[in-house]
C-alpha cells in the first residue's frame, strides 16, 4: 500500500476552513478515485500546520492519480496561506485499536537512516514499540511509512484525546532519545498534532 502527505504551513486562523475543505470536498472526490482507500488531516492550530494524507490501495493507483490530486492540493494550501509539500510514501505498518474520535491527538516523528537499514528499522518498530502501545491508556493507532532511497522514516501514533497523549510523554522522549539513536535512527523533527480527519482506512499490517 501507499501514501501521499501534502504537508502545508500556513495562517493558524485558516486551520479550521482547511480542514472543512479537506473533510467535505476532498474526502468525496478521493473515495471516487480508483484505488484510493481513505484520508486523513493531522492539524496545529496554534501553529497552522497541516498533513493531509491520503492512501491508496498500491503503487499504480498512486501515479494515477497525480494529476487529479494536484488541485485539492493547491486549493488546500491557498485557503491555509502556505506552499504544499507533497511526498510519497510505502505505508510499511498499520496497527489500530478503535479508530480515533472527536478530540484525539497525534504525534508524528520523522527518521533518518541508511537506506539499507530501513526494513530494520521498521522491524524494530513493530516488535519493540507496538506492543508497548497497546497498554498504554487512550491509544489508538500507529502507523509506518517509509521512503525507501532516502532512508526516511515517519511514525504516527494517536490517542483519544490530548489527556492521553501527554501522559504518553514520557515514553516518546524515550523513543527518540535512546530506543531511536541504538537502532541507528536520527530524529529529524517530533510534533503533535489534532485528529481533524480520520478516515484513512488502511488494514491492518502488524
Amino acid at each position: 500500500m501507499r501514501a501521499r502527505s501534502t504537508e502545508i504551513s500556513g495562517t493558524p486562523g485558516s486551520v479550521d476552513a482547511a480542514i472543512a475543505h479537506a473533510r467535505d470536498e476532498v474526502l468525496p472526490a478521493m473515495q471516487r478515485m480508483e484505488g484510493c482507500l481513505g484520508l486523513s488531516v493531522l492539524a496545529d492550530r496554534t501553529g497552522g500546520r497541516c498533513i493531509v494524507t491520503t492512501s491508496w490501495r498500491d503503487e499504480a493507483a498512486l501515479q494515477d492519480s497525480r494529476e487529479g490530486v494536484r488541485e485539492f492540493a493547491e486549493r488546500t494550501a491557498a485557503i491555509l496561506g502556505g506552499r504544499p509539500e507533497v511526498q510519497e510514501w510505502e505505508i510499511a505498518a498499520m496497527h489500530r485499536v478503535p479508530d480515533a474520535g472527536e478530540g484525539a491527538r497525534a504525534r508524528v516523528t520523522w527518521l533518518r537512516t541508511e537506506p539499507a537499514a530501513v526494513d530494520r528499522a521498521v522491524d524494530a518498530v513493530r516488535l519493540s514499540l507496538m506492543p508497548k502501545l497497546d497498554d498504554l491508556p487512550g491509544f489508538c493507532s500507529v502507523s509506518v511509512m517509509v521512503r525507501r532511497a532516502e532512508g526516511l522514516t515517519v511514525a504516527a501514533v494517536s490517542y483519544d484525546s490530548r489527556a492521553h497523549a501527554e501522559q504518553a510523554g514520557e515514553g516518546a522522549r524515550e523513543f527518540r532519545e535512546e530506543f531511536a539513536p541504538a537502532m541507528g535512527l536520527e530524529v529529524l523533527d517530533s510534533a503533535e498534532f489534532d485528529v481533524a480527519v480520520a478516515h484513512l482506512r488502511v488494514p491492518e499490517t502488524a
